[in-house]
């Protein structure tokens, strides 16, 4: 079978790409990680850079716990004991002791009857949401809500969806309202933390909203949250943005891949959702599961998180993140006033933000600008990211990188 005709297609949607600026590039390959020294954090090695040693500012991995003694070396011993794969789907045999006490503990630390785990945060929205929406379903969005949530209503295929705009709860009401008695049940649906800013959703505001008027529709009106930024960072103790807020949705979809610092995706809510979650998610009863040293690992960070050292880790993240914003706004930056450790710089021009990436490439530092039509004209950013693994030292390093930057000659 030749793909040449198919290979000519997708070489003129790939040049179209381009053309919009949406390709994302050549992709850094990292050949080694080495810890930090002399009051600097960890530095990472790049293939094709020789000994240069980059400072990594735009990792997910908030907590630094993926580079934790403790958890690799909980996963080391699970690896031991179980292989390094599940080797079957979890109804067939690929359930193992370390998944049942993840699942055990994520209900606990989030303070619901239940959890189960799925291979990723990505699969997890994909799996649920599809599950709890039908064809006499409103499904209502932010519409800053991540891809994973817009394709998993899209896959859904919902009577109705609607999309209100970033945190406007008037239009929320609005449209909550006018639609009572057209449909069995609606779904509102929102991030916890949204990647691109780095704002919290008014989860408050949207459970009271959705209580209020729940009546005017038969099965009422469930909340479902996706807080993968919020996990181990929001918050007294780090529960994420329903802890932050005070409120708690009906289903809390979330990652391991950020501040856990592990790998797969999971979901808290009532016995009975999970029970029928299990039971009717294909991305879960068809996927194999995260591995048992993956699931123990992710029980260690957990372990940490929820601790007298995670709660260190918390103070020193914040710590870090308020240096990183009073810095730049010295610096006559624009930022964003929130308090998550992502901290987009506002460029509000490609060409800047461009050409900013690249400047900090030189000075070894690894950052992510996001360009039109990746954000809107206008509000073209780099976003950093503080994880608590860094130092003073990095930070003013950053800050120092920034400053040198000449702004005359874009």
């Amino acid at each position: 079978m030749s793909l040449t005709g198919v290979e000519a297609e997708l070489a003129h949607k790939l040049t179209a790409l381009k053309r919009k600026g949406m390709v994302k590039g050549r992709e850094h390959i990292v050949v080694r990680v080495s810890p930090g020294f002399d009051g600097y954090g960890p530095r990472y090695y790049l293939q094709g850079q020789g000994n240069r040693a980059f400072l990594r500012m735009n990792s997910n991995s908030y907590l630094g716990l993926s580079t934790h003694p403790k958890v690799i070396a909980a996963e080391g011993r699970a690896a031991e004991v179980f292989g390094t794969g599940p080797g079957a789907v979890r109804f067939i045999s690929g359930t193992y002791q370390a998944h049942i006490e993840l699942e055990q503990a994520l209900a606990g630390f989030h303070g619901r009857e239940a959890a189960m785990i799925y291979s990723a945060a990505y699969t997890a929205v994909m799996g649920v949401l599809p599950q709890l929406i039908t064809g006499r379903t409103l499904v209502i969005s932010d519409a800053l809500n991540h891809s994973s949530i817009i394709n998993a209503i899209h896959l859904a295929r919902p009577a109705d969806k609607q999309i209100y705009v970033h945190a406007d709860m008037v239009e929320l009401a609005d449209i909550l309202r006018v639609n009572q008695g057209k449909f069995e049940r609606v779904c509102v649906v929102t991030d916890g933390v949204f990647s691109m800013r780095g704002d919290h959703a008014p989860l408050v505001q949207i459970i009271e909203l959705c209580q209020s008027h729940g009546s005017g529709y038969p099965q009422g009106v469930i909340t479902i949250v996706d807080d993968s930024h919020g996990v181990g960072v929001l918050g007294v103790t780090g529960r994420g943005t329903e802890q932050e807020t005070g409120a708690q949705a009906d289903v809390l979809i979330a990652t391991l891949g950020k501040a856990v610092g592990v790998n797969g995706g999971y979901i808290c809510s009532s016995q009975k959702v999970i029970d029928y979650l299990r039971e009717t998610s294909p991305f879960y009863i068809y996927s194999n599961p995260i591995t048992p040293g993956e699931a123990a690992a992710a029980l260690q960070a957990l372990e940490i998180i929820d601790s007298q050292e995670g709660l260190s880790l918390l103070v020193r993240l914040r710590e870090l993140t308020g240096q990183l914003r009073m810095g730049l706004k010295q610096l006559g930056f624009e930022i964003l006033q929130h308090n998550h450790p992502i901290v987009p710089i506002l460029i509000r021009d490609t060409e800047v933000t461009t050409a900013i990436v690249e400047h900090l490439f030189e000075q070894n530092i690894l950052v992510t600008g996001l360009n039109f039509p990746v954000v809107p004209q206008g509000e073209q950013e780099i976003r950093l990211q503080v994880s608590a693994s860094h130092t003073p030292r990095d930070i003013a390093y950053l800050l120092k990188a920034l400053a040198s930057f000449d702004c005359g000659g874009q």
